[in-house]
């Protein structure tokens, strides 16, 4: 049973999902334009808003990470994998939970890219996609083989794969030994966060690799242990330690916004209505479709307002607005009639396997 301290903290989970898949709308809005360069001539304020979501609104991919490490660490507890758990399992079931729904989604990119660029010329639009782009997308080596995204955004995918799957590894790695089994997951965990904080993360060489991110993942990952464990304190002062010593080294945005994220999922319980829980639940739980389909939308939105519209800077922040709209009415549709079928038919698949039970309610498979 989910105890109140985790289901508090869940919700503030959905609410910082909710809050960053926005802000990463609005940032690939204002970076990729046309329609928010147009927009932006309409006063200085408005420019103003258009550099600094162009700027500072990708920052919100460390939220997703940490939160990404938390909701990890529900699951994968520092003791060890469960009795009887294959890491290659659980890689693979990982994989499979964020690919069915990524194909799909890449599928709307290659579309709207097609449509798009019979209406407009702009550099948002890709090189038409080949077999092995399509590939390397659907490997999840796309950013690894240096291979041009069919969307924007997609880098993150096969992160926060390759994040779930080291995590993963470490822990099984730990348990080798079978003595001090606890110690040695944790100690390897702390060895690859600090070398990412201190090395990966300053060398855009690794930008394409977990071992970038992987600080950042930890410190959410911390503070899932923390809340499941009696030394809370002491891991949350742990994490401020480490990710204060790397700052200190050397100043970074994202970490410091990393930071923050843990500390305030270790420290902070939300307290709301029934109808709050629902609606943060709702907008929490398509943020990952939001990820997915919102460029192929935005990119469609652009291109017929380019053909279309008179070229005005008021029809353009009505483009601008009618994107960021429309990128939320087709996530609800993609979460509902894609992505929730695909985890339902995969949940059923793994059971099966399991030599359970398949039959699942409706109602009882909630993604995270």
């Amino acid at each position: 049973m989910t105890t109140p301290s985790l289901r508090s903290r869940i919700l503030l989970v959905d609410l910082l999902k909710a809050v960053a898949a926005q802000f990463i709308v609005l940032h690939h809005l204002a970076w990729y334009g046309p329609l928010s360069d147009q927009a932006a001539t309409l006063a200085p304020w408005v420019a103003t808003v258009d550099v600094w979501l162009a700027e500072y609104g990708r920052y919100a991919v460390a939220v997703f990470i940490t939160t990404g490490g938390f909701l990890a660490a529900q699951t994968l507890s520092f003791r060890g994998l469960a009795p009887g758990t294959h890491p290659l399992c659980l890689i693979h079931d990982r994989y499979f939970r964020l690919v069915l729904p990524f194909m799909v989604a890449l599928l709307m990119a290659i579309a709207a890219s097609t449509l798009a660029r019979q209406w407009m010329t702009h550099d948002s639009i890709g090189s038409p996609p080949t077999l092995m782009q399509f590939l390397a997308h659907l490997g999840l080596l796309h950013g690894l083989l240096g291979i041009e995204s069919l969307s924007a955004g997609v880098w993150y995918v096969a992160i926060d794969f390759q994040l779930y799957a080291l995590l993963v590894l470490l822990l099984w790695l730990g348990g080798c030994r079978p003595t001090s089994a606890e110690f040695s997951r944790a100690l390897l965990i702390v060895i690859l966060a600090v070398g990412s904080l201190f090395y990966f993360n300053r060398a855009a060489q690794w930008d394409a690799t977990g071992l970038y991110f992987f600080g950042a993942y930890a410190l959410g990952v911390g503070a899932g242990w923390a809340i499941r464990t009696p030394w809370h304190a002491r891991l949350l002062w742990l994490i401020v330690l480490i990710a204060g010593a790397a700052l200190w080294f050397e100043f970074r945005p994202r970490i410091a916004l990393a930071l923050a994220t843990a500390l305030v999922l270790g420290c902070t319980r939300l307290h709301m209505t029934h109808l709050e829980m629902k609606y943060l639940h709702y907008f929490g739980g398509t943020s990952y479709a939001l990820f997915l389909v919102h460029f192929p939308v935005c990119l469609v939105i652009n291109a017929a307002f380019q053909r279309f519209a008179p070229a005005d800077p008021g029809y353009a922040a009505w483009g601008v607005l009618v994107a960021w709209l429309a990128s939320n009415l087709v996530a609800d549709l993609f979460h509902r009639h894609v992505e929730l079928p695909l985890a339902r038919w995969q949940k059923r698949r793994i059971i099966c396997k399991a030599g359970q039970k398949p039959a699942i309610p409706k109602s009882s498979f909630k993604p995270t």
